[in-house]
């Protein structure tokens, strides 16, 4: 804290603030008044950022309690803006001269890693049009302290064509102002809101009748406010509610979200749900095609049969049982959770429409953590086209089902009835695939298998060190362990002195898999026909 000149504070308890001259700076006034052992008033800050000095306390006394042990500190009025109006940001962004800041980030890298300035060709052409305000269709004021709608006609007056608006971080708490703002703009169809701190008071419900895309990504919503403002909500398309720490989804009436006639897209990323039978609480939207659920703590997923459904539903909308539950769900995102089970994997193929679906950094999906690899997934879910965003082709699917067969068929033996509870899908493919058994032979050493064939196998060196050397392909028993295949690769590339590691590259795989099991065949790993193996040097 800093002594400085009084002036006469205008901030009150709870407003929300932006340091002077850092619109990114953001807080929430939780204390206007006098600080012991300093002369005049000060207003106590709770920055979003946790970037203060204190918990609210000062000296032992307590004035008020941040959110953190850092993130409240104590400021002079005049160093805190109370923020601008709308025009006013669309003012400064689209008719006020690039400021020096701006100019000095427009540069490239020279050879030599200086900066060297660039200017933009037809600068003074695309400022022009953008400064005509009446014509624009599409505006962004984020991070520019915007705190009120203004004079509500100044907005129609000057923005009638606008569309599509982006609010995010900026100082808007009431909702009552965000539904000035939409009766104004009659064709504005999206809406991004985005760390905006919304009060959770649903005073002045928004006029949002025309609002298709809403964005509400980290600005404290809860889902029973979501069903409140769902009555406000009657075209709604897409839905984005990342960040708010929802860990429940709470209906207005009966286990199901009803209503949200024509959501496709539901954006629940970033939230704390854990359970998935608050996610089957979504499962009656008729129109939703996309359900984004990445980075939430869900532990398993299943598709609910007739019976659960009815039980969970308490017989509500009986006269509708032919709707499946998640009925058009195509895409379903479910990367970063915690799911650990093949029958999480295996229910996803009960999903009547699911075709794109994401798991990467979940346990069951990292071979690292004892999860299976991409060409298993591929295997087991029966119509996935999109797998981790990377597209499923149809010599992928092919290749990943045989191989999946194949490891099957050297690991499992004996009970039937287990094989097919592990792996639901391995009778139908082998029949599918024309995969016989191999048949046993009695040799010296006693009964033996019927090799398989051998592999055709391309190496690849990587390694930084191994220099530069022609891949090679080679004919390789499916017998052939990781560590046998190690003591080839140095024999094959003439390396001495290098310890190595392997990987295996899969068509459609963003990083190859590491082949750390050196008592693993090649079979074993599921290792098919013309794959290709990374050799690669210990770092």
């Amino acid at each position: 804290m800093q002594e400085s000149s009084e002036s006469k504070p205008d901030f009150r308890i709870g407003q929300r603030v932006h340091s002077s001259g850092d619109p990114r700076r953001i807080g929430t006034v939780r204390y206007v008044g006098p600080v012991q052992g300093y002369s005049g008033t000060w207003v106590g800050v709770d920055w979003d950022n946790g970037e203060g000095k204190h918990d609210g306390t000062i000296n032992g006394v307590q004035y008020f309690q941040a959110r953190s042990e850092q993130s409240g500190s104590f400021v002079r009025s005049q160093n805190l803006s109370s923020g601008i109006s709308l025009l006013q940001a669309l003012q400064l962004r689209y008719r006020g001269d690039t400021t020096k800041e701006e100019e000095d980030e427009m540069y490239v890298l020279s050879a030599s890693n200086k900066r060297v300035n660039v200017q933009l060709v037809g600068k003074e052409k695309i400022q022009d049009k953008l400064s005509r305000l009446e014509e624009l269709t599409s505006a962004s004021v984020s991070y520019l302290g915007v705190s009120s709608p203004g004079v509500p006609c100044d907005i129609s007056t000057n923005v009638p064509n606008l569309k599509e608006l982006d609010l995010t971080g900026n100082l808007i708490s009431e909702w009552k102002d965000v539904s000035t703002i939409c009766e104004q703009l009659a064709d504005l169809f999206a809406l991004n809101l985005s760390y905006n701190l919304m009060a959770h008071d649903m005073v002045g419900l928004p006029h949002l009748k025309r609002i298709r895309i809403l964005v509400l990504n980290n600005i404290g919503i809860n889902w029973t406010q979501v069903e409140i403002l769902k009555q406000s909500l009657p075209e709604i398309e897409e839905l984005h509610l990342m960040g708010n720490k929802i860990s429940t989804i709470e209906p207005a009436s009966s286990f199901a979200v009803q209503g949200f006639d024509y959501l496709r897209l539901l954006n629940l990323e970033d939230n704390c749900i854990a359970d998935w039978n608050e996610i089957l609480k979504l499962s009656q939207l008729r129109s939703l095609e996309q359900l984004h659920l990445s980075n939430n703590s869900l532990i398993r997923v299943f598709y609910p049969d007739d019976g659960m459904m009815h039980e969970l539903l308490n017989g509500y909308d009986s006269c509708e049982e032919s709707y499946k539950p998640f009925q058009n769900l195509r895409c379903l995102l479910l990367g970063g959770n915690n799911i650990e089970d093949l029958a999480s994997i295996d229910s996803l193929n009960s999903f009547p429409q699911l075709v794109d679906i994401r798991l990467s950094e979940n346990p069951v999906a990292d071979p690292g953590q004892g999860g299976i690899p991409r060409f298993v997934l591929v295997a087991r879910l029966a119509k996935v086209e999109m797998l981790n965003g990377s597209e499923v082709s149809s010599r992928e699917r092919k290749e990943s089902e045989i191989r999946y067969v194949r490891l099957v068929m050297s690991k499992m033996q004996g009970n039937s009835k287990e094989l097919q509870w592990l792996h639901p899908r391995f009778a139908e493919l082998k029949g599918f695939h024309g995969i016989e058994d191999e048949k046993p032979l009695v040799g010296a050493a006693g009964p033996q298998k019927m090799a398989s064939g051998l592999l055709s196998i391309t190496l690849k060196c990587v390694g930084a060190s191994i220099g530069e050397k022609p891949s090679l392909t080679k004919k390789l028993p499916g017998a052939t362990t990781v560590g046998k295949l190690k003591i080839l690769c140095e024999s094959f590339f003439k390396l001495k002195s290098i310890k190595l590691k392997l990987f295996l590259q899969e068509e459609g795989s963003p990083l190859p898999m590491l082949l750390e099991d050196e008592m693993a065949t090649l079979t074993d790993l599921g290792i098919g026909n013309e794959s290709t193996i990374l050799v690669d040097e210990e770092s």
